[in-house]
């Protein structure tokens, strides 16, 4: 029987019925509990004290889910300028995250936050250690010890005090996703405590924030341009071009300075890089950006300016590199690189835009493996492949745009419409100005204007079917726009144009201002002036196609620098009645969109290389708001 004895139960035996029970065992000590937590909501705080930061700590998806930034910008300007003799390989190795110290600002904003729990009730002989699992060699991570950042290695360990008040870790990016089937951007952050109780771990999941590129409704910022020095007659048209660019970006309330490359005179500012940009939420909520400066995958020496003219500060510069697209080089320039603004269809959300380009149909001509492998494993703009083989330069900026709209979409595509062109053309002949110039445009740069007339432009044999073949090309790649899109005819701006063949028989080249005397016609005494011909080859084979290029300065090749000012080249069309029936046709196109043209001369200056004002120039615009607020399904 039991009888209680100061609190005790104690056993009475009998000499006859003694039985010996066993003695419960004492109760083993619980392995302490440990709780790692990073900004899973994206809200800029680590939460270690609800639990809005719990769900999903282990995934990631495009809406949820902890990041961190590739930090290759140059916070304290340790980077000198680079040396001539300095390899492209050499210049791109130096950046924040090329050593083991954190730069810049006081508050290591470029620093994604990992903390722990405090883990109260632990040993005095317990100790932590920290392990990247998944991604490690791709990422660095550091601790906060006693107000000063340090990195963590296989050696670091954490006192029973640290983690009774909770540590703090920064986490970042030694580069950008380059190949998700290398590394898809993942870093599985591990912390583990081992005491005399036992051993306990817990980890996160953050992502390497992906490389976007611009769209047109993020607003523009700074307008970037090559300026060529001298005083030669092509030097003088191309700083007259640079100085009404600035002014044009001033009108347009664009207040930062233009930035203006002078080292190597390549004067197509568009095509060696693409200006993109990685972002997070930083401390205090506020919006943790650097700017990405793409380097073209052609060995285009102007590139290297880019680490001496913009790395620095929150902007670094990533190359990359490929020869394998058995086609036209010039695909890897970036003009053939533009960006759908947000959308969402078929169950597919593009909420940072969706990248298109050029690819040559029929053919494997298309841009690099390597770029495209980076581009894709973003995981969010996947690149949308348009046929640009019926264009001599093969970019998409020559037919095609994407602009603001007061509409539930938010933006409307301008395309190029030759047929519209042709159109007036033959309206203006049947209204009796068949023998009125072609082109106003004077001569300049050592060169002749073209003398031809509307009569003999509309008799030639090959304009009038390069421009029905041009309409019939444009025509099937905005119906895949529209098919992945859901874009309507009614959100088309239709911007009238003319394009004409180029090189018959080479698909091969790259534009270059063309500095001779115009010569040589097109078909029946239509003057190419100075579209046939001094193209920059890069081995690639030629192929014998039918390549066309903007005959009248191509409108949609332009810049947006502002949401309703638009920057297009002059038209130097026929003039009639006082007017340049081109300028009054685009300028109305646009005008019904909400949008305010205004024109810059760019004929001997870009327009006989094959390219106009987009081509020669760049924006940087505001990174600012969120990447993943998807637009809703449509």
């Amino acid at each position: 029987m039991r009888t209680r004895q100061a609190g005790r139960v104690v056993l009475a035996l009998t000499a006859a019925t003694a039985v010996l029970a066993p003695q419960a065992p004492a109760q083993a000590a619980e392995p302490p509990r440990i709780d790692l937590r990073a900004d899973v909501d994206r809200d800029g705080t680590v939460d270690v004290t609800g639990v809005t930061d719990e769900q999903g700590e282990d995934t990631w998806s495009v809406g949820r889910g902890a990041l961190f930034l590739p930090n290759i910008d140059d916070d304290s300007r340790r980077c000198r300028p680079p040396a001539a003799a300095t390899p492209d390989a050499a210049l791109a190795r130096c950046n924040d995250a090329a050593d083991g110290k954190v730069n810049g600002s006081a508050d290591a904003a470029d620093l994604a936050r990992v903390r722990s729990v405090a883990a109260t009730g632990l040993s005095d002989d317990a100790t932590g250690s920290v392990r990247v699992t998944t991604g490690n060699g791709h990422v660095r991570v550091f601790l906060k010890r006693a107000g000063a950042w340090t990195p963590v290695t296989t050696a670091t360990r954490l006192t029973a005090q640290e983690l009774r008040a909770g540590a703090e870790f920064g986490v970042e990016g030694k580069d950008v996703i380059r190949d998700s089937g290398v590394w898809d951007g993942r870093a599985v952050i591990r912390l583990t405590v081992t005491s005399a109780d036992g051993t306990s771990t817990d980890e996160v999941t953050l992502r390497a924030a992906p490389l976007l590129t611009h769209h047109n409704l993020q607003n523009t910022q700074r307008v970037l341009v090559t300026e060529v020095p001298g005083n030669d007659s092509y030097a003088r048209s191309q700083q007259q071009f640079v100085k009404g660019l600035v002014r044009q970006a001033e009108a347009a309330g664009v207040t930062a300075p233009v930035v203006r490359f002078r080292q190597y005179g390549d004067v197509w500012a568009q095509d060696f890089v693409e200006p993109a940009y990685v972002g997070m939420t930083g401390p205090g909520g506020r919006p943790q950006t650097i700017r990405v400066m793409l380097r073209s995958a052609q060995d285009r020496p102007a590139g290297r300016e880019l680490y001496s003219r913009l790395r620095g500060p929150g902007i670094g510069v990533v190359q990359a590199r490929g020869r394998d697209m058995r086609g036209w080089e010039t695909l890897n320039s970036f003009g053939n690189l533009e960006t759908i603004p947000p959308y969402a269809r078929g169950g597919r959300s593009y909420p940072a835009g969706r990248i298109i380009m050029g690819r040559r149909e029929g053919g494997n001509a298309r841009p690099s493996r390597e770029i495209r492998a980076l581009l894709r494993s973003q995981g969010l703009q996947n690149p949308l492949l348009l046929d640009t083989s019926w264009l001599h330069v093969g970019h998409v900026d020559e037919f095609v745009q994407f602009l603001p709209a007061d509409t539930p979409r938010g933006w409307r595509i301008g395309i190029a419409d030759p047929q519209a062109g042709l159109d007036l053309l033959r309206k203006a002949e049947r209204e009796g100005h068949g023998g009125t110039r072609m082109f106003s445009v004077k001569a300049g740069n050592g060169m002749l204007p073209p003398q031809e007339t509307i009569a003999q432009a509309l008799a030639s044999r090959h304009l009038v079917s390069d421009n029905t073949m041009a309409a019939e090309r444009i025509r099937a790649n905005l119906d895949v726009l529209k098919r992945e899109t859901g874009v309507t005819d009614d959100e088309v701006v239709r911007v009238p144009a003319l394009y004409t063949r180029g090189i018959v028989g080479d698909s091969a080249g790259t534009r270059m201002p063309l500095l001779r005397r115009v010569g040589g016609t097109v078909g029946d005494g239509v003057r190419d002036h100075g579209q046939q011909g001094l193209l920059a080859r890069e081995g690639a084979a030629a192929a014998p196609v039918v390549a066309t290029s903007a005959y009248v300065p191509g409108a949609v090749n332009g810049i947006l620098l502002a949401r309703d000012r638009y920057l297009a080249p002059r038209q130097w069309g026929p003039v009639i009645g006082g007017k340049d029936i081109f300028t009054t046709a685009v300028t109305a196109a646009y005008r019904k969109a909400g949008i305010k043209v205004s024109y810059i001369d760019d004929w001997y200056t870009y327009h006989l290389g094959m390219g106009e004002v987009h081509c020669g120039t760049n924006t940087l615009r505001d990174t600012s708001a969120p990447w993943w607020g998807a637009p809703a399904a449509r």
